[in-house]
């Protein structure tokens, strides 16, 4: 579907007009948006529009890394939207003074916003094109924010609970939301770089307010660039106390063992010894040799869990 907002000479907005009537009407500026676009529709951006074959092959390839082309009469924008399910998606924006075009293959509702945004607001009109593509860039970025909040929401509360330290479950859920965080990064980094250079470069020229707007984009980025360093640190930070409590759960096992393996091995010796089936061992016939060896087995493992106590040993099943 295409949808058409032109902005007349005399500061009128007319909207949902056939394409074929841009040239016939005098308009100081106007804006096309591919929304979802058919096969047919996409061959207008050369047919119709004429624009460089880089920049098409740019629209019509899957996912391309967020970057800013300079052509001779427009400028192309890459941007990357993130969906709720946090799969990126690509929004093309071709711009110059006298038109903005988006084109998006899948539904984007900031492009919506954006156009309520313009027809409620008639003092944005004589900002132009620029005004529009920051407004564009600025409502895809502030979509990043809530699903950065609610990642960070579910880290900390997992982590005020402390569930994780004891639940190989909620480890998996850590690691899930540590590769969703490495999503969004790979989203994030690149348009923070592309904003970089749009307030670097002398070719995008930009007036003081719109340096402003743009620079303010790049400010919202930073924040969450280190959002998300945070919270993968904080992801880290939890799988190795997870890591730390279950070391030291595997050392109580180990300790159990070892003690029981400890005590156990005397007293096996002595039943070993006493189990062999020679006929001279005096031991045998005594009235109360089976008593006397029991009590001396059981002092045996007394004495031994009296030196461990005295070790600390037990200390370590407390921790």
């Amino acid at each position: 579907m295409i949808r058409t907002i032109g902005i007349t000479k005399d500061q009128k907005l007319i909207k949902d007009f056939p394409l074929e009537d841009i040239h016939k009407n005098e308009f100081e500026w106007y804006w096309v948006d591919f929304n979802c676009p058919t096969d047919e529709e996409e061959l207008l951006l050369d047919s119709f529009f004429h624009f460089h074959p880089l920049a098409i092959e740019d629209c019509l390839m899957r996912l391309q890394r967020p970057k800013l082309d300079f052509y001779d009469d427009f400028h192309f924008f890459v941007i990357q939207r993130m969906n709720e399910e946090l799969t990126a998606e690509e929004v093309n924006i071709f711009v110059s003074n006298k038109f903005i075009v988006t084109f998006h293959k899948n539904v984007a509702p900031e492009i919506d916003r954006v156009q309520m945004m313009l027809e409620k607001q008639p003092k944005n009109w004589e900002r132009g094109t620029v005004y529009l593509t920051y407004q564009v860039i600025d409502k895809i970025v502030d979509n990043y924010f809530p699903l950065v909040y609610k990642i960070e929401d579910h880290l900390n509360t997992l982590e005020d609970e402390l569930t994780y330290q004891s639940n190989p479950n909620a480890m998996k859920i850590v690691f899930e939301f540590r590769s969703d965080l490495l999503d969004l990064r790979r989203t994030i980094l690149p348009m923070r770089d592309l904003l970089y250079r749009i307030l670097n470069s002398y070719r995008f020229s930009l007036n003081k307010s719109e340096r402003a707007y743009f620079g303010d984009i790049y400010d919202h980025l930073l924040k969450l660039t280190e959002m998300i360093e945070s919270n993968r640190e904080l992801t880290a930070d939890m799988r190795d106390s997870y890591m730390a409590m279950s070391s030291t759960r595997m050392n109580g096992i180990m300790m159990t063992l070892t003690i029981v393996s400890t005590i156990f091995i005397p007293l096996t010796f002595i039943a070993g010894v006493y189990g062999m089936n020679f006929d001279h061992m005096p031991e045998l016939h005594g009235k109360y040799s089976y008593f006397i060896v029991l009590g001396i087995m059981i002092f045996i493992a007394l004495f031994m869990l009296a030196i461990f106590k005295l070790k600390g040993w037990f200390n370590l099943f407390k921790t």
